[in-house]
């Protein structure tokens, strides 16, 4: 897995220097960039998470946690704001930000939320990960074995499968067996819950 990077995004020069010295003290990558458009000219895909100014001139930090939504981007965002806005807090928790703090913010209250934000990316990295091993297996499998698939998440028996399917259990068996292997399944738990994803994958 990729080492995460904290992108830190503010157009206060002196915040911005000091965040990133704070973090990078704690012994994590920074990037730092004083508008959201220097970050989306930058950014490369990298697993991470973002500390965000809220009120910024051009584009916003709400601005930017809506683009990056739409664009398919999961990074974690904890919000800074220089103002108690209490709306536009409930705003971005609504939208997934991990955590709301008001400048001048208190250094273990943003260091641990940093902390919450870059395990909630490792996790969302995860995931991609598991998705694309996933997608790529399914796509190898057979017709036959696609179908059987469908059959055991379903959760019918093999003997149930070979009836449907007009042939033997020792048939449904062998396929079923293949396709475990393929999509690293130990478990029919673990074949629901792969397929699962690919299924979330398609629809995002």
């Amino acid at each position: 897995m990729r080492p995460a990077t904290v992108y830190v995004i503010d157009d206060d020069s002196e915040v911005l220097a000091a965040t990133g010295r704070l973090l990078e003290s704690a012994g994590l990558t920074v990037a730092a960039f004083q508008s959201p458009l220097a970050f989306l000219a930058s950014y490369d895909g990298r697993t991470g998470c973002i500390v965000l100014d809220l009120a910024m001139p051009e584009l916003t930090g709400l601005d930017l946690q809506q683009m990056l939504a739409e664009r398919g981007r999961s990074l974690p965002i904890v919000f800074l704001t220089g103002r108690g806005d209490i709306r536009s807090c409930a705003e971005a928790m609504k939208e997934g930000a991990v955590d709301f703090l008001t400048k001048p913010v208190d250094e273990s209250d943003l260091l641990a939320a940093v902390s919450r934000a870059l395990g909630k990316a490792s996790a969302l990295e995860q995931e991609h990960i598991d998705r694309t091993r996933v997608e790529s297996a399914l796509s190898v499998l057979t017709p036959r074995e696609r179908q059987v698939l469908e059959q055991v998440v379903a959760g019918r028996r093999n003997k149930q499968i070979a009836a449907e399917l007009g042939t033997v259990e020792k048939t449904i068996k062998f396929h079923r067996g293949n396709l475990m292997k393929k999509l690293g399944a130990r478990s029919v738990a673990d074949l629901v819950r792969l397929v699962q994803q690919a299924t979330v994958a398609a629809s995002s």
